[in-house]
Parts: structure tokens; C-alpha cells; sequence
């Protein structure tokens, strides 16, 4: 019986092949393909050069099923479209209607008791955020308008990311049915991303808060999934032998356990966010991307530099609070089973 098991599989794969070949022959135009299909096995020319009858369709069904979409639910869409630009311009007008001196001073609060009130960390974020309009005034604006984008994507993703990430370490059936998709999300080119998201929500800054949480979601979700399952399973035991239910033990043990994990997991967010600060300016995003997007076209190198120079101190900022928090959650976890240890 366990000989035939280890057949299902390849068998399986195998009847999947032969009907995708099938499929593609039968949806070839006629003028490709032989009058029947017993001359492929009499004539064998067609291993020359890849037969053009040998063409899965997937382009039409694709660009169907956006069109279905688009006219099935085109209005969910456009609420979604309103909710996230009514965030993004209600955020950003607030921010960019608050002198500068406020601004830099709000940073400087949030990374001093983020960072667990370490001096060079709070230092280091502020002389960033100070350069950030030092290097031109214009920037200033621009980078408030990508700071607000990337905290929108990141929300988004923590929202989503981490509850997904959390089912992933408890079910396996369904981590086993959504790492293929993580592997899927992380390696089609970013550009593409932006497509969906101009064809659903049009131009500006929603499709590009999207392609940011396609983007940039996945390092989360399997850094959360490591974290809980990296929980110590003694520690899980002696928590339910105290008679602790699985929704106690999950948020009493495994999430504070595993928060180090899920911030590293915010800060690689954080940094694939701005990655795709430049990509999403080619859609009619407004922030920091336009000016290297600008540069590129004039071919002005000191324009480009200056405005990487400004992402650059972006990441840093970003990093330098996130990894600073990561730190301080660490520390106290550790303190923690050390106490524990003791008594």
C-alpha cells in the first residue's frame, strides 16, 4: 500500500500535464496547429522550433477575469479606493500643515521611548529626519507624502500579515496551501503588481499602497509563522497544564515569545516598502519617487542622487525605529526567562 502511495503524487502531476497540453491545443488557432492530431506522432518536425500550437492560454482569461471584476465589483473597489485615500490625504495634510521644528520633534519622541530611551538611536533618527529637508526644501513635502504611503502599506500589512502568519504556524494545511502563493507573490517582477492595481483602483496613491502590500506582505507573514512555531513547545505544554485555553496560550505565551521575530519581520517591511517607492512614482505617485523618476528622464545625476540620498535617510529612520523596538521587546522577553528560570 505505501508503494502505491508514493505514486498518487507523480500521477497526479502527470494527469494535470497531459490536460494542460490538451487545453492549449485545443484553444490554438487552426492555421498553427496540424489538421489532425495524429500527425504530431507521424510528423516529428515540430521539435525543431517550439510549435506555436504548444501556447497555454493564459492571457485572455486573465484579462477576462479583470474585466469581470471590474464590472461585478467595481464599486467594492472604489470604496476601498476612497477609504485608503481619504486615509492617505487626511494623514498627509496633517502632517504637511505641521511646521517642520513639530514634525522633527514628534520623531525624535516616538524613537527615544521606542528605542527604550537610548540616546544614539534617538541622535542618529533625528539628524536623518533634519536632512531630510536640509538636502532640498522640496524634499521635505515629497517625503512626508512616501512616509505616509509606506505607514499605510505597513498598517495594512501588520493588519493582514500577522493574523495570516499566525494561522499559517497553527494549521499546516493551510501553511502547506499559501507558501506556493508567498513563493509566487515574491518572485513576479514588481512592475507587475502596479497593473492590477491602476486597472482596479487607477492611478495615484492607492494602486501604489497595494503593490506595496503585495510586496512587501510575505516577509511578514513567514517571519510571524517562524516565530510561533520557534516558541519552545515545553513552554506551550506548561501553559496549557495550567489550564490556560489555546486563545490564553497564543496571546499570553506564544505572540509575546515570538514578537522579536514578528518585528524583524516589520522592518523587512518596512524596507521593501520604500523599495517600491520609485517603481510606484512611473503610476503618478506624489513623494520622493518623482524626483529620482525626474532625474532619470533629464538624466540629472545630482538630482537622483540627492533624491536617493533622501530614501536612503528614510530607511534609516525606519530602520533605526523599528529595529531599535525589535531590540527592546527582545531584551525584556529575555529577562523574562531568565526570572522564570531562577524561580
Amino acid at each position: 500500500m505505501e508503494k502505491y502511495k508514493k505514486l498518487i503524487k507523480p500521477a497526479i502531476y502527470s494527469i494535470v500535464f497531459i490536460f494542460f497540453i490538451i487545453i492549449s491545443y485545443r484553444s490554438a488557432k487552426p492555421r498553427y496547429k496540424p489538421e489532425h492530431f495524429t500527425d504530431i506522432f507521424n510528423d516529428f518536425s515540430w521539435l525543431g522550433n517550439w510549435p506555436k500550437w504548444l501556447d497555454f492560454p493564459l492571457m485572455q482569461p486573465l484579462n477576462s477575469g479583470f474585466d469581470w471584476l471590474i464590472v461585478k465589483y467595481g464599486l467594492f473597489f472604489e470604496g476601498i479606493n476612497n477609504f485608503l485615500l481619504g486615509l492617505y490625504t487626511s494623514m498627509k495634510n496633517f502632517l504637511v500643515g505641521l511646521p517642520w521644528p513639530i514634525v522633527i520633534a514628534l520623531v525624535i519622541f516616538i524613537t527615544y521611548f521606542a528605542s527604550g530611551r537610548k540616546t544614539n538611536t534617538t541622535v542618529m533618527v533625528a539628524f536623518c529626519t533634519f536632512f531630510l529637508g536640509f538636502l532640498s526644501p522640496r524634499y521635505w513635502d515629497k517625503c512626508i507624502m512616501t512616509t505616509c504611503i509606506v505607514l499605510i502599506g505597513m498598517l495594512l500589512c501588520i493588519v493582514i500579515g500577522i493574523p495570516i502568519g499566525i494561522a499559517m504556524a497553527r494549521n499546516k494545511k493551510v501553511r502547506n496551501a499559501l507558501l506556493p502563493i508567498l513563493d509566487l507573490m515574491q518572485t513576479i517582477p514588481s512592475f507587475c503588481y502596479l497593473i492590477p492595481g491602476i486597472l482596479l483602483f487607477g492611478l495615484g496613491a492607492v494602486p501604489a499602497i497595494i503593490a506595496i502590500f503585495v510586496y512587501a506582505v510575505p516577509p511578514l507573514i513567514r517571519l510571524t509563522d517562524l516565530g510561533i512555531r520557534l516558541v519552545d513547545k515545553e513552554v506551550i505544554e506548561a501553559s496549557e497544564a495550567f489550564g490556560a485555553s489555546k486563545k490564553q496560550t497564543l496571546w499570553g505565551v506564544q505572540i509575546p515569545l515570538a514578537l522579536p521575530n514578528i518585528m524583524q519581520g516589520i522592518n523587512q517591511c518596512t524596507m521593501m516598502s520604500l523599495a517600491m517607492v520609485v517603481i510606484a512614482s512611473m503610476i503618478g505617485t506624489r513623494g520622493i519617487g518623482d524626483e529620482v523618476l525626474l532625474g532619470l528622464q533629464q538624466l540629472n545625476v545630482g538630482m537622483a542622487t540627492e533624491a536617493g540620498i533622501a530614501i536612503v535617510l528614510l530607511a534609516i529612520i525606519f530602520d533605526r525605529i523599528t529595529q531599535s523596538y525589535g531590540e527592546k521587546i527582545q531584551e525584556r522577553t529575555q529577562k523574562k526567562k531568565v526570572f522564570n528560570v531562577q524561580d
